[in-house]
């Protein structure tokens, strides 16, 4: 199991290369850049390649609207290059709210999309002169689009590798099932490994069943905080994983439309039904910290690695169980590398 770790990106970039690069000493394998609508992933993905040595650099995600599918093949190229064969494309939908009220893109067939920028980029990678027909991407423009003078080409430069991983994250039905059937790996939200199945089991398992052995297992990247100490027993735990309230009812109560809410949705797979409206109809209300305080318990310590040292072992080894490859973590407390090197040392 690789140990990965995701930046923030409304944070101080400069502050978290310094912490990436400690963390790397500490045994980190993987750190994934988000983008949003903040500034762009690519650069500091850049940056950072500069800036390390051995660890892999992810985005986490770039979205397929802002970036033409060879666009984005020719980024990842790029960014492989730079790295030494360190990059993961991350790629994910976003949402109709960033995707048409910031990029001022339709928000069309995000799944096909997907699908169709994974196969694209894959035969960008492999050199392939890009002839491609897709429910989403053509390449070179039909005719009767544009000038008519389009022409195939292929990349002119000799990438590092033909198989730079690709990530999908997604999140429900149909999506979830091309992830496991097309992608190298997933990046899910909310990853219980007790109860993941009453969510995602079915899609994975349709996708796992047509997946090209080729691309062998499909890798997870999960988790959640972490915080290692017997003072993080009992409350201790409760006021860390308080933490987590605030981003957890933002994404269920307030991202997307009230009828189309996939993390509310998720909330509910899971078993919080009654909690999920309630937190969705305070957070739209405006009663922020309200909704927080309705957040269940149960999904925050599932979805999270706090407590004992016996205690984060024990969740550690759940992940591993439920096929986690990547454990994600974000560490608590004053002293980030102390907390990788207990989780290294517990991964070994």
């Amino acid at each position: 199991m690789k140990l990965s770790m995701m930046i923030n990106y409304s944070g101080d970039f400069h502050a978290d290369v310094k912490r990436v690069q400690e963390l790397e000493a500490a045994g980190l394998d993987v750190v994934w850049v988000p983008e949003a609508y903040s500034f762009d992933a690519v650069s500091q993905m850049g940056y950072l390649a500069a800036k390390t040595d051995r660890i892999e650099i992810g985005s986490g995600i770039l979205n397929v609207f802002s970036r033409t599918a060879t666009c984005m093949a020719q980024t990842a190229a790029g960014l492989d290059y730079v790295s030494d064969g360190r990059f993961i494309l991350g790629l994910g939908a976003s949402g109709p709210q960033v995707i048409e009220g910031f990029h001022g893109v339709p928000y069309e067939k995000p799944m096909p999309r997907i699908r169709d920028y994974i196969e694209v980029c894959r035969m960008v990678w492999r050199r392939e002169r890009v002839e491609y027909d897709g429910p989403a991407v053509k390449i070179p423009l039909p005719e009767g689009q544009g000038t008519g003078l389009g022409k195939a080409l292929k990349l002119i430069n000799h990438p590092v590798r033909a198989d730079i991983p690709i990530f999908w994250a997604s999140l429900m039905g149909l999506s979830v099932t091309a992830t496991a059937k097309h992608a190298d790996g997933w990046l899910p939200i909310f990853f219980d490994p007790e109860k993941f199945h009453d969510v995602w089991g079915a899609e994975l398992k349709k996708g796992v069943a047509e997946r090209d052995p080729s691309l062998g297992q499909l890798q997870i990247s999960a988790g959640g905080m972490v915080a290692i100490g017997d003072e993080f027993d009992g409350d201790g735990r409760a006021r860390v994983l308080d933490m987590a309230r605030p981003n957890v009812a933002l994404y269920v109560g307030g991202m997307g439309a009230r009828d189309k809410n996939f993390y509310n949705t998720i909330c509910q797979k899971y078993g919080y039904v009654d909690e999920a409206i309630e937190i969705q109809d305070l957070y739209l209300s405006g009663k922020k910290d309200e909704a927080a305080a309705k957040v269940p318990a149960e999904m925050l310590e599932k979805t999270n690695l706090v407590g004992p040292e016996s205690y984060v072992r024990d969740r550690i080894a759940a992940y591993k169980e439920a096929g986690v490859t990547h454990l994600s973590i974000t560490p608590v407390g004053t002293d980030p590398v102390k907390t990788v090197e207990q989780v290294r040392d517990m991964l070994s």
